[in-house]
């Protein structure tokens, strides 16, 4: 692959977006972006901050502390990795709130375009092929019913011996999926030419196959 590869791949929480992109990413020797990881760590960063969502010109100044790359997958915040720290429930619970902000999502779209013009890329989010890679050369948009969305979540959490409740689970994604689709700015929506996968039913490798089979023809 010669030529500069931009992927985009949106979709609602707990589509599978982030773990489909990781495999092609590694399959097609692509930089893995994990958007929603960006968001997640500035969401982490306000609350160890007590920086509410309202206080906007700390948050921007925030931002702008906060040096992000990429490492084997793993999101590194000035430095250091602080993956496992991102998909706590606090943060889960918090992220729509900061990630709705117009000027949060202006700079960290910022650095997502500087990073796939840099690098051949895949990333995942809620507003990749409309807002941030508005040229991606493949844009797919995987979805999946909520309480398909739960289940994956709360074994997910499970397996990581977090406790949790399934019920809360989906109520959180039912509640998330209307705050990211209704929102002012950048709302979670399928772009025109993108391409839709209902992954209900289809184990990861089934997807990961769909999607190769679109970006190798």
């Amino acid at each position: 692959m010669d030529n500069k590869i931009t992927i985009a791949i949106d979709g609602p929480a707990g589509a599978g977006k982030s773990t489909i992109a990781k495999i092609i990413g590694k399959n097609l020797n692509l930089i893995y972006i994990n958007t929603g990881a960006m968001y997640r760590a500035v969401t982490l960063k306000a609350l160890e901050k007590n920086i509410n969502p309202t206080e906007i010109l700390k948050l921007e100044s925030l931002i702008d502390t906060m040096d992000i790359c990429f490492i084997n997958d793993e999101l590194i915040l000035n430095g250091e990795n602080i993956n496992k720290e991102l998909t706590t429930p606090r943060i889960s619970n918090n992220v729509s709130q900061y990630a709705s902000i117009k000027e949060v999502r202006v700079k960290l779209v910022e650095i997502m375009r500087k990073m796939s013009q840099k690098y051949n890329v895949i990333m995942d989010g809620r507003d990749i092929g409309t807002v941030v890679l508005k040229d991606a050369n493949y844009k797919f948009f995987l979805t999946a019913s909520a309480e398909e969305r739960a289940e994956r979540r709360f074994k997910e959490l499970k397996d990581k011996n977090i406790e949790v409740d399934y019920n809360n689970i989906l109520e959180e994604i039912i509640k998330r999926d209307y705050i990211d689709s209704t929102r002012e700015v950048d709302p979670l929506k399928k772009a025109n030419d993108a391409i839709e996968i209902d992954t209900t039913g289809l184990n990861i490798d089934e997807v990961v196959n769909l999607i190769s089979s679109y970006v190798k023809k």
